[in-house]
C-alpha cells in the first residue's frame, strides 16, 4: 500500500496520487509492498528492481548506497508482531531521496512509521531531507529502548514463574526472548555502523542542525546496544541457572529411584531363593509360624528404635546446628567485609 503525504502547517496531509503539488515536497510512504506498488515504484519512479529486492529482503542490513539518480538508505527498524515468533524482531527500511520525493519501503507495518504519519513525533519538517532521516533513525532508538525494557520485564516474570515450578512453555518464552535480543544487538550494531558512514560520505550532504541530531542518535544508539547486550548476557545466566536447577532436579529423582529399586530387590531376591527346591523357614512349626515371624518383627522394631534414640542423644537437633553453623558463617563473612570497608575508608 502506497500513501502520499505532504506538509501543511508542520502538520502531514494525506493526498492522492493525481492531486499532488509537484512544487513541495512529498513523503511516499510505501508499507506493506505488494506486487503492484513494486512495479509502480519502479516504473514510476525509476528504482533500481534489485534495490527494491533488497529492501525487501527481512534480513537485509543497513547501508548507504548511490543509484542513478537517487540516493539509498536502508536502516533496522523495531517491530512487535504478537502472532510471530519471535514477538520482537526488526525489519529493513529503504529510503530513497530523489528530486522532492523522499520514499521509505518497508515490507511490514511498523510503529516508527505510524508515530510519524499520526503525529506522535514533533517538529518535521520536509524541507531538509536529511534531517528526516535522521528523526526516523532517533525514533527508532526511542523504540529500541522501549522493546528493550518490556523484554526485560517479560523475563523477569518468567523467572518469577519458573522459581515456583519449571514447565516446558515458559523455557520455551526464555529462548524466544532471548531471539529477540540477538536480533536487537545486530541491527543496532548494523545502525551504529551506517550512522559512522553518514558522518564519514559526501554523498549526503549535512548541516550543522543534522551534524547535532546525528550525534544524539549515536548516543542512544550505543546505549540501546549496551542495554541489550546487557539484558542478553543475564538472560544467558538466568538460562544456564535454571539448566542446573532441572539437572539438580533430575538427579535428586534418580536418586530416590535408585533407592527404591534396591529396597524393592530385597523381597525379589528372598522371594526368587525360597522359590527354589528349598525347605521354607518354620515350614515344621505349625500354627507357631505365624507368631514366630510376628516376634522377629517386634524385636527388629525395638533394636531400631533403640538405634534412632541413640543417635538422637549423641546428635540431636543436627538440622538445627548446621541452620547455627551456616548462620555464623555468614556472620563471620559480613564481619570481614565491614573490616574491610572500614580500612578502606579509613585509607
Amino acid at each position: 500500500m502506497i500513501t502520499y503525504w505532504q506538509q501543511e502547517n508542520e502538520k502531514f496531509i494525506k493526498i492522492k496520487q493525481e492531486e499532488l503539488d509537484t512544487k513541495k515536497r512529498t513523503w511516499i510512504d510505501a508499507r506493506v509492498v505488494t506486487r503492484d506498488d513494486a512495479e509502480l515504484l519502479q516504473n514510476e519512479y525509476k528504482i533500481d528492481p534489485e534495490h527494491i529486492l533488497d529492501i525487501l529482503d527481512p534480513d537485509e542490513q543497513s547501508r548507504l548506497e548511490e543509484g542513478d539518480e537517487y540516493l539509498l538508505t536502508i536502516l533496522r527498524l523495531p517491530i512487535y508482531d504478537p502472532s510471530s515468533d519471535p514477538q520482537y524482531s526488526t525489519c529493513p527500511l529503504g529510503i530513497v531521496i530523489k528530486d522532492n520525493f523522499i520514499i521509505t519501503i518497508c515490507w511490514t507495518d511498523c510503529e516508527v512509521l505510524r508515530d510519524f504519519t499520526i503525529g506522535r513525533v514533533k517538529g518535521i519538517t520536509l524541507s531538509d531531507f536529511p534531517a528526516f532521516i535522521m528523526r526516523i533513525l532517533s525514533r527508532a532508538d526511542i523504540n529500541y529502548l522501549r522493546y528493550l525494557k518490556e523484554i526485560n520485564r517479560r523475563s523477569t516474570a518468567i523467572q518469577n514463574e519458573m522459581q515456583l515450578s519449571i514447565d516446558n512453555n515458559e523455557i520455551l518464552q526464555l529462548l524466544s526472548l532471548e531471539k529477540s535480543l540477538v536480533y536487537f544487538t545486530t541491527s543496532l550494531k548494523a545502525n551504529q555502523m551506517l550512522l559512522e558512514k553518514y558522518r564519514k560520505t559526501k554523498l549526503i550532504k549535512l548541516d550543522v542542525d543534522d551534524i547535532d541530531w546525528l550525534d544524539d542518535v549515536e548516543i542512544d544508539n550505543r546505549q540501546a546496544i549496551e542495554m541489550a547486550d546487557t539484558y542478553r548476557n543475564v538472560l544467558l545466566g538466568v538460562t544456564d541457572a535454571f539448566d542446573s536447577v532441572i539437572s539438580n532436579n533430575l538427579n535428586m529423582y534418580m536418586k530416590r529411584l535408585s533407592i527404591l529399586n534396591i529396597i524393592m530387590m530385597v523381597p525379589t531376591f528372598i522371594t526368587s531363593f525360597f522359590g527354589m527346591n528349598f525347605i521354607l523357614p518354620f515350614e515344621r512349626t505349625g500354627k507357631w509360624a505365624v507368631w514366630i515371624i510376628v516376634l522377629m518383627c517386634l524385636i527388629s522394631i525395638f533394636i531400631t528404635h533403640i538405634i534412632l534414640g541413640f543417635y538422637e542423644r549423641k546428635y540431636p537437633k543436627s538440622q538445627q546446628s548446621q541452620k547455627i553453623v551456616k548462620q555464623k558463617r555468614k556472620e563471620r563473612k559480613n564481619a570481614k567485609r565491614m573490616k574491610s570497608i572500614e580500612a578502606a575508608l579509613s585509607e
